[in-house]
C-alpha cells in the first residue's frame, strides 16, 4: 500500500458560536473576512486567504442530514475553541489598535521565548482568537 501525499495546508477550520449575527459582526466586521455563505440558523462561512473559517451553531450541526441534504455527518463542540490568524509581525501593532478601537479586549499580548509575537482576544461566543506571526511555527 502506498502512503498518500502529506496535506499541503488547512483548507478549513471551525469555531462554534451561539449567535450568527454576532459571529458575522466579529469575523466580517472586526477581523475583515469576506462572507462565503450564510445558512440560518446553522452556519456562516468566511474566506481567509486560501482557507475558510466555518462558524457553526453547534446544536444545529448535531442534527443528522435529511435524505435531500448533503451527507455531512453530525458534529459540534462544547465550550470555547481556538483559532489563530497568521499576521505579519509589522502589522500586529495595527491589529492591537484596531481591536481596542472596536471595543475588543486584549486578553494577552506577548512574545514567545523563540521570538514570535501573539495577540489573543475572545470572539462573542468565547472562542480564543489569536493573531500571530507565521514564524510562530517556523512558517513564512
Amino acid at each position: 500500500m502506498t502512503t498518500p501525499a502529506t496535506p499541503t495546508g488547512v483548507l478549513e477550520a471551525a469555531v462554534y458560536v451561539d449567535d450568527l449575527d454576532r459571529a458575522e459582526d466579529f469575523y466580517a466586521g472586526v477581523v475583515g473576512l469576506d462572507i462565503v455563505t450564510r445558512n440560518d440558523p446553522r452556519h456562516i462561512f468566511f474566506a481567509c486567504g486560501p482557507s475558510v473559517v466555518l462558524a457553526f451553531v453547534a446544536e444545529e450541526t448535531r442534527v443528522p442530514p435529511n435524505e435531500d441534504q448533503l451527507p455531512v455527518p453530525p458534529h459540534g463542540a462544547v465550550g470555547p475553541g481556538h483559532i489563530c490568524f497568521s499576521v505579519p509581525g509589522e502589522d500586529l501593532d495595527g491589529w492591537v489598535d484596531h481591536l481596542v478601537t472596536k471595543g475588543i479586549g486584549i486578553e494577552s499580548d506577548f512574545h514567545w521565548p523563540h521570538g514570535p509575537r501573539s495577540i489573543y482576544v475572545r470572539d462573542p461566543a468565547g472562542n480564543s482568537v489569536e493573531f500571530a506571526e507565521p514564524k510562530l511555527w517556523g512558517l513564512t
